[in-house]
């Protein structure tokens, strides 16, 4: 397939707009082209099996958002002939994941409890955005109310294939996200990480994805999962995308107390300076994986496939061809317990903050004959939730009873803090191994099929092993793409760094684009361009 305005990268496209070259209005209609050939139907709430050709399809979005798009791009036109500064972003599109509230748009989570609701405003991160140019395009599908590492528990089927094999699973929860941007479908998009569902996609998906240091971006408009893990973060197809639109969200925010009073680094200006003297750790935590069989309860031992083990070797060589020190043998010990931590701290969250719908304020309300409150509590959630957030609520509410609470949510929080530990020792300047970025695989695994492990909590879960200890930690971390493997599956590898060191991340993610820039994975397309 020949490149398409919206193949561009969005400094290219920003530049273009701003000379008069093309139109905003011209790059929003390659989008929407680009919709057309790879979503198949329209984009729509109303579920459906997929048949025929429809299984050679990404479904990436939900809703389109096609006449605010087309006011957003002549706004962005009129001031390019007006001879003003339509914002750095200008004329670059957007895909935003429907867990943000975008004004006078349907906002649903992925649930059919939200199903009819409209958010009268828009999340700090969207308005920040589209303040710079962006324009939203629609709002892509997610894991109902982010709670997956597939993309497959939205009420709002089928679920999105990946663009690199629509049989597979996009990752999850921010997979529509990741597959758009990986299709054409957007040239950004905003997507959370929770337990890495920013990173993983990013992965699956072949796509540059950021999770910011927690408290960096505001979270303000953004319908919460875990609300001290939630960080929401940009996914694009290069790392100067990544680090220009990171660099418009970040920064404090009146409507979010949670969100960090820092000034926010000039991102742009330092991401080609290279690496040289940067200290670089690998560790065989990263590499030896422990977890619980399904089955039996038994720990197991499994290491990270051999083809991403080979892509990380071969971006170990790139960066000490750029000057970086690889420190090896760092002790991260705490790593295997990062999941069943999660487990736990999530599921009290989530529990918490599904109370609000209750049928009476906002979103669905069970219209059927109830005789009483209560009934009508229980009769809308019932209707309303699936079952991945039943679960979550009944195992939330059970861990945080009275009778277990210090058996597993204190215990949890013990553990949290003992995972951010090894993270501080690691990055300790006057620590035994002072490291700038801790380097691993993004994911255990290149994308597996849909349908695989859905339904299997625990095989679920551990997809986000290598991602979940940096959520704990509340550091950021960049997965940036290092490969393919025999299938043709995209391979990611994700650098971790301390608290508020996204810029020193950037650098590094970027420095290693330059490095493998003319190998051959590079020139690849998604599957679904060559349909």
């Amino acid at each position: 397939m020949s490149e398409e305005l919206c193949d561009l990268s969005a400094t290219e496209i920003s530049r273009r707009v701003k000379n008069g070259e093309v139109t905003a209005e011209e790059v929003l209609d390659s989008t929407l082209q680009r919709i057309r050939l790879v979503e198949g139907r329209r984009p729509s709430t109303n579920p459906y099996s997929p048949e025929g050709d429809d299984r050679n399809k990404v479904h990436a979005y939900i809703s389109l958002t096609e006449k605010r798009a087309r006011l957003q791009a002549r706004a962005i036109d009129d001031a390019v002939k007006a001879g003003e500064d339509p914002g750095p972003l200008a004329g670059v599109t957007l895909a935003v994941k429907d867990i943000f509230c975008v004004h006078g748009t349907p906002t649903t989570a992925g649930s059919k409890i939200l199903e009819n609701f409209i958010s009268p405003y828009s999340a700090t991160s969207v308005q920040r955005l589209e303040s710079a140019g962006a324009i939203t395009v629609g709002k892509v599908n997610l894991d109902e109310f982010t709670f997956g590492s597939s993309n497959e528990s939205s009420a709002f089927l089928p679920p999105v294939g990946n663009p690199w094999d629509p049989s597979r699973v996009p990752g999850g929860s921010s997979g529509g996200s990741a597959a758009a941007v990986a299709a054409g479908e957007a040239v950004l998009s905003l997507g959370t990480d929770t337990a890495g569902s920013i990173r993983q996609p990013a992965a699956f998906c072949g796509v540059v994805g950021i999770k910011p240091t927690y408290g960096r971006v505001s979270r303000y408009g953004l319908i919460a999962f875990a609300s001290s893990i939630d960080c929401p973060g940009p996914i694009a197809r290069n790392v100067t995308d990544a680090a220009i639109a990171l660099q418009i969200m970040a920064g404090s925010d009146p409507f979010d107390a949670t969100a960090a009073a820092l000034s926010v680094p000039d991102y742009f200006s330092t991401i080609e300076k290279g690496i040289k003297g940067m200290r670089i750790g690998i560790s065989p935590d990263y590499h030896k994986l422990k977890f619980p069989d399904p089955k039996t309860g038994e720990m197991c031992e499994q290491s990270v496939d051999e083809e991403i083990a080979e892509a990380l070797s071969r971006v170990l060589d790139h960066l000490t061809n750029a000057g970086a020190e690889i420190v090896e043998n760092v002790a991260m010990p705490n790593t295997r317990y990062g999941v069943p931590a999660y487990f736990v701290i999530s599921r009290v969250e989530a529990a918490s903050n599904l109370h609000r719908y209750d049928g009476v304020k906002y979103g669905y309300r069970f219209d059927g004959e109830v005789s009483n409150l209560r009934e009508l509590y229980r009769k809308t959630r019932a209707h309303g939730f699936g079952s991945q957030a039943k679960l979550r609520i009944l195992m939330g509410m059970y861990v945080s009873a009275e009778q277990y609470e210090k058996g597993y949510y204190q215990r949890a929080l013990k553990i949290r803090t003992l995972i951010r530990n090894d993270f501080v020792n690691a990055f300790n300047p006057e620590g035994p191994y002072q490291l700038d970025c801790l380097l691993s695989a993004t994911t255990p695994t290149t994308a597996f099929k849909i349908g695989a492990i859905y339904g299997n909590s625990v095989s679920m879960q551990y997809a986000d092993l290598l991602t979940v200890p940096a959520n704990h930690a509340g550091i950021p971390g960049l997965s940036v793409p290092a490969g393919v493997d025999n299938a043709g599956l995209p391979i990611g590898i994700q650098f971790l760094g301390p608290d508020f060191s996204e810029a020193n991340l950037l650098r590094i993610g970027r420095s290693y684009e330059k490095a493998s820039a003319d190998e051959p994975w590079r020139r690849l397309q998604p599957k679904v361009l060559h349909a």
